[in-house]
């Protein structure tokens, strides 16, 4: 096959699927992850829920501007790449478009020239949290392999979106770089549920669920004596 068939198959019946695939994994962490909330609070001891406290929690978090902290530099590279990295592939004008081909529904585009700066972001973030990462003694210590696998694999499609928006850049052929856009892009939307990168759905979850997870039940506390053998000592 050429590089073109390739491409049409990539971006065609391997887009659908890897898209099929991303939504069903991470509806399942999410109905499991909702579930797991409701029969945590149908058994704790105080049902209630401090509904306003959660969400002042769950926005301070998704937009961390009061948490920057003394780890700023960080805290900022990977702000800034979390925003190319949702912005772009949703906003881009040639995504856009092939959406309106494919389901006749379409959106505002970014400027070609912002979608530039944000893919260079991203890709500037990708390298710098990786290094940060690694520099770390804190974080390296705790570090998984996809901790630093991911940012870099994240990076692939938006490096040769890049060279395919800007082909004057571009030190290799265009179909080839084509090619390996879409298979990047598809190889992401499986990772999705996969990794780590699920938290694009459960992050907005995170507080209500550490909430509920110090609600014990009632008789928590006997249980836990029954269970160390220690139900008939003093407190």
């Amino acid at each position: 096959m050429s590089a073109d068939a390739w491409t049409a198959w990539a971006r065609g019946p391997l887009f659908w699927t890897a898209l099929a695939f991303m939504i069903l994994g991470l509806a399942r962490h999410l109905g499991l992850t909702l579930w797991q909330a409701y029969r945590v609070r149908r058994a704790a001891g105080d049902p209630r829920i401090a509904v306003g406290q959660v969400a002042r929690a769950t926005a301070g978090w998704l937009l961390p501007v009061r948490r920057l902290g003394n780890r700023w530099p960080y805290s900022l590279t990977t702000l800034a790449f979390h925003a190319g990295v949702i912005l772009v592939p949703l906003f881009l004008a040639g995504h856009v478009e092939l959406w309106r081909r494919a389901t006749g529904l379409s959106w505002p585009a970014l400027p070609n020239a912002v979608a530039t700066a944000l893919t260079v972001t991203v890709l500037a973030g990708a390298l710098a949290i990786v290094a940060q990462r690694a520099l770390s003694r804190v974080t390296r210590s705790l570090g998984r392999v996809q901790d630093y696998a991911l940012p870099l694999v994240i990076a692939i499609p938006f490096a040769s979106g890049l060279l395919v928006m800007h082909p004057a850049w571009n030190p290799f052929g265009a179909g080839a770089t084509l090619l390996v856009h879409v298979l990047a892009g598809d190889l992401v939307l499986v990772l999705v549920p996969l990794t780590k990168l699920s938290h694009m759905v459960l992050l907005p979850l995170t507080q209500l669920v550490s909430e509920l997870a110090w609600r014990f039940p009632a008789d928590a506390g006997a249980r836990v004596a029954v269970a160390l053998g220690k139900e008939n000592e003093p407190i």
